[in-house]
């Protein structure tokens, strides 16, 4: 990353005092706690996932999992087929579910957000390979992704050591303040859309994350990935998020993710379970549930069309990924008018 990143800012020393943790959150937009998580029960969770993630191939064979050496040519992303096959493997796991149900982590949103805190049911990891920085999670707002409330909070943590090259999270210091959802345009990435940068101002600010290390914002926080560059290691983090159960919730961060893009269910995520605790845990809140806004997927979807016929190479790989996912559907086909003509 060319722009220069200051250091997060602690506040484990305000843990214990919730009008402190709310004044930082609304004048910082972030709160950075070092080792709010367990690192015993994160390293634990990193074995379940490093293992899953050799039995799909993406490691490197001979090598202890718990490294997490990338396998050279796995690489892949959010988006492509062979990526959804792995990490639904992932998703199947109950540790990995349970992790966004940690009292650490309740006990905190419970002092920002009040009880009873609703985690989402759609977990998230991220799993990036090294040297794949196009595919980078692009400058945005989880709004755009998330919706509900705005006073949804994320917890982005990282499952082992994360330094600066590996490719942590970035946010920008003030971003919060606008109160409103930016525009967003097409981009490659989690997510597939970005704030144009161009219009930001403001101070990047991230860390050498340890185990343990937290990072928490609101959905309006304009934030990023840096790029992994490190020479063959994969990065492994927790993206869940957390609100008030008062508050309402988009339909869709009720289902599994990616369930979109290759079907997973919930019954087959909790195949195999040892306990029952958790499953549909949120069906004990009445909760006002809306439906999914598609209006900035939609639009991230015409530009992509636009720039691919002008012959961009990232949208017209994003399109033939959208056409070998489902080369049925209705995007799939217009995105293959587009393809034809530069073929």
């Amino acid at each position: 990353m060319s722009r220069t990143v200051a250091e997060l800012r602690p506040a484990n020393e305000a843990l214990d005092d919730a009008e402190e943790l709310r004044r930082r959150l609304n004048t910082e937009g972030y709160l950075f706690f070092r080792r709010l998580q367990d690192p015993g029960k994160l390293l634990a969770l990193r074995r379940d996932i490093t293992g899953v993630l050799m039995q799909g191939g993406w490691l490197q064979p001979g090598t202890d999992p718990m490294e997490g050496i990338a396998r050279p040519g796995a690489q892949c992303t959010e988006g492509d087929l062979e990526y959804t096959e792995v990490y639904h493997q992932v998703y199947r796991l109950e540790s990995f579910h349970r992790s966004g149900h940690w009292p650490e982590v309740i006990s905190l949103i419970a002092k920002l957000a009040g009880e009873p805190v609703l985690p989402h049911p759609q977990k998230i990891a991220r799993l990036w390979f090294p040297k794949y920085t196009e595919h980078t999670t692009p400058t945005h707002q989880d709004f755009v992704h998330g919706q509900g409330s705005y006073d949804t909070y994320t917890c982005w943590a990282p499952v082992g050591d994360c330094p600066l090259e590996l490719g942590g999270l970035a946010v920008l210091a003030g971003s919060h303040r606008l109160r409103a959802i930016r525009d967003h345009h097409f981009s490659l990435g989690a997510g597939g859309l970005a704030v144009d940068e161009s219009r930001l101002e403001g101070q990047w600010l991230s860390t050498n994350y340890e185990i343990g290390d937290s990072l928490i914002f609101n959905s309006l926080m304009v934030h990023q990935a840096l790029p992994n560059l490190s020479e063959d290691r994969l990065r492994i983090s927790l993206d869940n998020r957390y609100q008030h159960a008062g508050l309402p919730i988009a339909e869709h961060m009720l289902q599994p993710h990616l369930q979109g893009l290759h079907p997973l269910s919930w019954e087959e995520v909790y195949a195999g379970w040892q306990s029952d605790e958790l499953k549909y845990y949120w069906k004990q809140h009445d909760l006002q549930i809306l439906p999914r806004l598609l209006t900035w997927a939609e639009q991230g979807f015409a530009q992509a069309l636009e720039l691919a016929g002008g012959g961009d190479t990232r949208a017209l790989h994003h399109l033939r990924r959208l056409v070998k996912r489902d080369p049925h559907s209705e995007q799939a086909q217009r995105a293959q008018t587009v393809l034809a003509a530069h073929a």
